[in-house]
């Protein structure tokens, strides 16, 4: 059947399967340092490889070359399109030993799900950690992981994080090296932190706004697509029976979306529960089509001035290039 419905799918996880999703994305599946190419313009790029490079390389106990004793957390900050997703994934596939790659969600929907212990028991031992967006807009979840860390690297495990400052986003220019390693004191000695310049290789085909679909459109997409066919109010009430853990079984193989009737929130964990599924399209590159209000201002202004205000303009650049993915496909 090429129709679905998300609203009838409760999917359940063990906690194998949770951390068998904890891997690169597809589109990072093939990332090496060989194959990131750092813009001649911007030398911090080239800067950025070398050090992300030379830290793996002696993040393994002498698997590689001996040098001097190397801090066990390096922390890439820069904004949008400048490869810091690229070097975290490129390091994950030459690390060895057992690893694990997720967002800063993912990692905080993991405590979640399992409790904080047995998070705690189910990474340790393990080789290296990436951490990608890293998030400072909500104080108990940065403690947390700033927790988690800790306990990991006192066991020997590598991390490897990145931000998600927007550059100039709305205004905002400022990058987060500074607000991480406040955020995090208790282990921000064991960090080194790199900035990374430049300017988005994709230009943003987000730079605009999100498609608006008329319901003959949904009604008329391929057949031979698994499509996601959702009233938008009622979907939102389904997340709210949903730890986020289960997102990405939710839209295991779905191939494009379509949301019906779509309405700005007024409920910020509607709002925060939706930035984590939206998250998981874009990894999985599903493409979205919608009729009602613009998906990309379903966050209303007092929520974009607000504390999690980084991960509502990451969610709107995000819909904004999966709603033009759906038409160009």
């Amino acid at each position: 059947m090429s129709r679905i419905h998300l609203v009838e799918r409760f999917p359940s996880l063990t906690t194998d399967e949770i951390l068998a999703h904890l891997v690169p994305p597809p589109q990072f599946q093939t990332a090496e340092f060989a194959n990131y190419l750092p813009d001649s313009e911007f030398p911090s790029q080239e800067q950025a490889r070398a050090a992300a490079s030379a830290f793996f390389n002696h993040s393994t106990g002498g698997m590689f070359r001996r040098g001097p004793e190397k801090k066990s957390g390096l922390y890439l900050d820069g904004g949008f399109g400048v490869g810091k997703t690229h070097l975290l994934a490129a390091a994950w596939h030459v690390a060895r030993g057992r690893k694990y790659f997720g967002t800063f969600i993912e990692y905080t929907a993991l405590v979640g799900a399992l409790g904080f212990a047995e998070a705690v028991a189910a990474l340790r031992g393990s080789s290296f950690i990436a951490i990608d967006e890293f998030e400072l807009d909500d104080p108990g979840d940065t403690m947390m992981m700033t927790r988690l860390l800790g306990e990991l690297m006192e066991t020997g495990t590598r991390i490897m994080a990145t931000s998600n400052t927007p550059p100039n986003a709305l205004g905002e220019g400022r990058f987060a090296a500074a607000d991480f390693l406040r955020e995090i004191h208790a282990l921000a000695d064991r960090f080194d932190t790199l900035r990374i310049d430049g300017v988005d290789y994709r230009h943003r085909e987000n730079e605009g706004r999100a498609v608006v679909s008329e319901s003959t459109e949904l009604d008329s997409l391929p057949e031979s697509l698994v499509i996601a066919d959702d009233d938008f109010t009622d979907l939102i009430d389904h997340l709210g029976n949903l730890h986020p853990s289960k997102f990405v079984p939710l839209i295991a193989g779905v191939q494009a979306i379509a949301w019906r009737n779509v309405q700005p929130f007024d409920d910020q964990n509607d709002a925060l529960r939706f930035v984590a599924l939206v998250d998981r399209l874009y990894d999985a590159d599903v493409p979205i089509r919608a009729t009602g209000t613009p998906v990309d201002e379903v966050f209303p202004e007092d929520m974009l001035a607000g504390g999690f205000r980084k991960k509502y303009l990451r969610s709107q650049s995000r819909l904004v290039a999966l709603t033009h993915r759906a038409t160009r496909a």
